[in-house]
């Protein structure tokens, strides 16, 4: 498909914890043009104006949570969303604008101001030109990446329990949360007009998200150190068959520290042989293995909501992933000599190559059986 039959897409933000996901998910779609956004564009009209101008649908997810002084955080917010109307302006286009805004707009604090203020500038701009303005009201979001401290609850318990560290429950409250792949489906609908929400104005629309999921703070803690016990202390997978657990785990499981593994198996010999668990799980799966020829690497793909095992039972293997988005790849060494298994954390493109002189014997389990017609795997070179 050529660019000009294409949907140009633009993520303000785009290096965030929601941006990046969605820019993730979005470079998925062959249909789709995503046009490049860097911070500074803020600080330079030009930019600016060059980024506005190709843009169909712009995501504005750029905004400031947290300061020591609320009165910055008003500032700079009013100030992008100033910013990226006069682009328009200048450049004379009506990009379908998608604002990120928040359940904070109805409290009394400089955040909520500014989002509300903001929706309300975007709303005027897009009755006197003609655009197309849709308001997102979000609730909290969790998923992997999540920034500890600054994010959510979710990814400060998910860092402290995988890290062992201790983790405190100030007030045992229900919070209502959505993960991040169904909030990204959301976005996803508004850009290609499969939903549009309530219309508050002319051009203009709001759609009110609501949370998915409902945990008290201590059974979202208690399930996490359920994970760290069963997971990494014991090597079990947990039941996925929950959305919100499956969620939960998926994202603890990006938290797990790259010098967890290999983790080695307890091999038992006797005179007979040898003996190896390869895994145990609460959950349903699919088991399977493969044997490579010296030299040859197999994988150099991801998955965005499957568990996977690599288990090295005879040979010499080299294990690589690869965070899609990031250029850090990570090397394990395994030799059945010592059976080891390493695990794949959703969105790591991951592979493997028999680095050794024999054949190598790879065992694997992935929490759901090979559907062809949903395979969940993207091929992207480590």
């Amino acid at each position: 498909m050529n660019n000009i039959s294409k949907k140009k897409i633009g993520i303000t933000g785009q290096a965030g914890f929601v941006g990046n996901h969605l820019y993730t998910t979005l470079s998925l779609d062959e249909s789709i043009q995503l046009i490049e956004f860097k911070r500074h564009f803020f600080d330079n009209e030009k930019l600016l104006q060059d980024f506005v101008s190709q843009c169909d649908t712009i995501v504005h997810l750029a905004a400031m949570n947290r300061h020591k002084d609320p009165s910055v955080i008003y500032d700079t917010n009013l100030s992008l969303v100033s910013k990226l109307i006069q682009a328009c302006l200048t450049k004379k286009v009506t990009p379908h604008i998608i604002f990120s805004s928040s359940s904070q707009e109805t409290k009394d604090n400089l955040y909520g101001q500014s989002k509300k203020e903001g929706k309300a500038k975007f709303k005027e701009w897009s009755t006197s030109s003609g655009a197309t303005f849709t308001s997102l009201t979000i609730p909290n979001v969790f998923g992997p990446f999540g920034k500890p401290n600054y994010n959510s609850v979710v990814a400060t318990f998910c860092h402290k329990v995988a890290n062992d560290e201790e983790c405190t429950v100030i007030n045992d409250s229900d919070i209502g949360l959505i993960y991040i792949n169904e909030l990204v489906e959301h976005i996803i609908k508004v850009i290609t007009g499969k939903t549009k929400g309530k219309k508050i104005g002319k051009d203009s629309y709001e759609l009110n998200i609501s949370p998915n999921h409902s945990v008290t703070v201590s059974k979202l803690l208690q399930l996490l150190k359920k994970y760290r016990q069963d997971y990494m202390n014991a090597g079990i997978f947990p039941n996925l068959e929950n959305p919100f657990e499956r969620a939960l785990f998926n994202t603890f499981r990006c938290y797990v520290p790259t010098s967890h593994y290999p983790v080695k198996y307890t091999k038992h010999t006797d005179p007979r042989g040898a003996f190896v668990e390869i895994a145990r799980t609460q959950t349903s799966g699919q088991f399977s293995f493969s044997t490579t020829v010296p030299g040859i690497t197999r994988g150099n793909h991801f998955h965005t909501r499957k568990a996977e095992r690599f288990a090295v039972i005879k040979g010499k293997a080299l294990i690589q992933l690869r965070r899609i988005g990031s250029d850090d790849v990570i090397d394990y060494y395994l030799d059945g000599e010592e059976p080891a298994y390493v695990d794949m954390p959703i969105w790591y493109t991951h592979n493997i190559k028999n680095i050794g002189d024999e054949e190598l014997i790879t065992l694997f389990w992935i929490n759901e059986p090979y559907n062809q017609d949903d395979p969940d795997t993207y091929f992207v070179n480590v």
